[in-house]
């Protein structure tokens, strides 16, 4: 099996050490289902193009420009070249600027992961070095990166043998949490109800493994493919799930009996005992 192909090279250095490192991509698309669009009329693929909004004339890739829409119908128009020429100090190096606690860390900003490695064997020291002293301090490192002609905000954690480096989604692109939960309100309930909450909680306790993860959607798409590759019907579809619960109550000791859990609530049953 070939080994992964890095996206980027270059140094990760703290201060005055440094060390060499590549860029692996740690996800793939290599297992999803992937359509093509094709000609309802003879059923042969068709090609995606980019045509001029005016003469409806197809512009081939040489006449093809990047443009920055300054105001309505007015564009800048930005050469290739003009784009290589940003150097940014991060293009070549991982500059940690600074570090933060794992625990900090807001999931959210989360976007796609790297797995950093050192570039050679004159690098192994100190990428150890620096990826043991992380993990002892439990910490992440904050830094920029040139990925694919755009400077990323990234962090950098230890990762087993090697390290995490995990992409950025800027601040300006997350949607403020108070302007979605501002008008939730707590509504007062039985406090029975979040003691059997809590037992259905403990029984469905289990350890983070993603090799358990099932994609349903997915798997829906492939046993549709293989019945009508079969010219069987398709697999009856997923019932939709019911309103919303009306006896939250009922309907939470009705789980715990699934769960062969037959025990009452502490408070309830202290009362029963008084």
């Amino acid at each position: 099996m070939a080994a992964p192909r890095a996206v980027w090279k270059g140094f990760l250095k703290v201060g005055s050490v440094s060390c060499g490192v590549k860029l692996v991509g740690a996800t793939s698309e290599a297992g999803k289902v992937h359509f093509k669009i094709l000609n309802r009329e003879d059923g042969l693929p068709v090609k995606s193009a980019y045509v001029d909004e005016e003469t409806g004339d197809v512009v081939p890739s040489e006449d093809q420009i990047k443009g920055y829409e300054a105001d309505k119908g007015d564009f800048i128009e930005i050469e290739p070249d003009e784009i290589k020429k940003l150097k940014l100090t991060s293009q070549h190096t991982l500059e940690i600027s600074g570090f933060i606690a794992l625990d900090d860390i807001d999931t959210r900003y989360l976007e796609k992961p790297y797995y950093v490695i050192p570039a050679d064997g004159a690098a192994l020291e100190a990428f150890t070095v620096l990826r043991d002293a992380m993990a002892k301090q439990r910490v992440a490192a904050r830094s920029c990166v040139v990925l694919y002609q755009r400077g990323r905000e990234v962090v950098i954690q230890p990762f087993g043998k090697g390290m995490l480096l995990t992409e950025l989604r800027s601040h300006n692109e997350m949607v403020s949490e108070g302007s979605v939960f501002g008008d939730l309100k707590s509504p007062k309930y039985d406090k029975d109800l979040l003691e059997i909450a809590e037992l259905l909680i403990d029984k469905k306790v289990t350890k983070f493994d993603p090799s358990k993860f099932e994609d349903t959607y997915e798997d829906a798409l492939i046993a549709m493919i293989d019945a009508k590759r079969k010219g069987k019907k398709p697999p009856k579809p997923v019932a939709k799930p019911k309103e919303n619960v009306v006896n939250l109550a009922s309907i939470l000791r009705k789980s715990l009996e699934k769960e062969g859990i037959k025990q009452l609530p502490k408070a309830k049953a202290a009362r029963k005992s008084a």
